[in-house]
């Protein structure tokens, strides 16, 4: 069994979370530029397997997708060309970032190390794999 890996996809950077190889645990990963994301996966599906990967969709409270998402979409097509045989799901990420937020400040992180931009993006990507996980054993 190969691992999850979830993509908190933003304009200028990606936070990136995997599960373990049993599929069980969330854990953030890195958090990458987004000019360079595909770099990146290329990488990693090299020295690791990634049997599912899970792209955030970004709906705000009325239920309208993000202007992001045209984006995102360009990035799957991209993705699909490139790697074919891993399994691409979309799940809701409304919250995702105020959660991190608050994550990060109740784990004791000082004001600057809270304010990173890039943590919160690497949070909330392992806050949307966590509860794709979670649908998944219901």
């Amino acid at each position: 069994m190969g691992q999850i890996l979830a993509i908190d996809y933003g304009k200028a950077r990606c936070g990136i979370a995997v599960t373990d190889d049993m599929q069980i645990i969330a854990s953030g990963l890195d958090t990458v530029e987004t000019r360079f994301l595909m770099e990146f996966l290329k990488k990693y599906f090299n020295e690791n397997k990634v049997d599912e990967v899970v792209i955030g969709l970004p709906i705000d409270l009325k239920g309208n997708v993000s202007e992001v998402e045209d984006d995102i979409l360009k990035f799957i097509g991209e993705f699909q060309k490139e790697f074919s045989d891993i399994a691409v799901h979309r799940f809701d990420e409304r919250f995702t970032s105020k959660m991190a937020s608050f994550f990060i400040s109740q784990s004791g992180k000082n004001k600057k190390k809270r304010q990173e931009k890039g943590l919160i993006d690497k949070v909330s990507a392992t806050i949307i794999l966590q509860n794709f996980l979670e649908q998944k054993l219901r």
